[in-house]
């Protein structure tokens, strides 16, 4: 299939709404020794948070904060050993497991607004785009594997999804990495797709060209 690509804009943002919800702040607020937070405003809360959380070191307050969100996934080694990284590296996008990107990302920012800076600043990349098939004849949605199959052409050299899953972009190889690399994806017409990722797997300068054409075996 051949698809013509436009890439209308490119956003770098450090925070993404809607994630953290009314709960988690009661939850965390709990977590740091502030049991009887009764506000319902996501401002308020998040407010409250960033002081509860500036009475602990901040190892030990990522350390509560990454317990919270991903006990089922780490061990307590492992979060005691990222608690401390992540003071000095940007984990959610160096981490191996490609599948905790996300989370680590949101929880990254949420420490790095509660200290002021004291945590590495990560951004995610909003991408918007149109990609227009030759047939437009009955149109399907793209899955996320096959929109960076798609955007494959147009990447430059640099660009870190091309080098380690070439043989995944190019190929009819499995490519469920793509699931966890692009965190949200959403179209109205299977055409203008809006993607959300890391800075670290797709930026303004990992796109050799904003329009360019585009050929798919699927």
């Amino acid at each position: 299939m051949k698809y013509q690509v436009t890439i209308n804009h490119i956003n770098n943002v450090d925070d993404l709404k809607d994630y953290w919800t009314v709960e988690d702040y009661v939850n965390l607020l709990g977590q740091f020794d502030y049991p009887d937070a009764k506000s319902t405003n996501l401002t308020e809360l998040q407010e409250l948070l960033s002081m509860a959380v500036s009475d602990f070191e901040p190892n030990h307050a990522a350390a509560k904060v990454l317990t919270y969100k991903l006990s089922e996934h780490l061990n307590e080694g492992q979060i005691d050993q990222l608690s401390n990284e992540m003071l000095i590296d940007k984990i959610c996008e160096e981490y191996p497991e490609i599948s905790l990107h996300s989370t680590l990302y949101q929880i990254n920012q949420l420490l790095y607004k509660a200290y002021n800076g004291k945590f590495l600043n990560a951004k995610a990349s909003i991408i918007s785009c149109t990609i227009t098939p030759e047939n437009t004849e009955n149109i399907e949605p793209l899955s996320k594997a096959n929109i960076l199959r798609v955007l494959y052409a147009g990447f430059s050299p640099r660009n870190v999804i091309k080098r380690l899953f070439n043989e995944q972009l190019t190929t009819d190889v499995s490519f469920d990495e793509a699931e966890d690399i692009i965190w949200n994806l959403h179209t109205d017409d299977n055409e203008n797709y809006e993607l959300v990722t890391s800075e670290y797997w797709l930026d303004r300068a990992d796109f050799a060209a904003t329009s360019f054409s585009s050929e798919v075996r699927f």
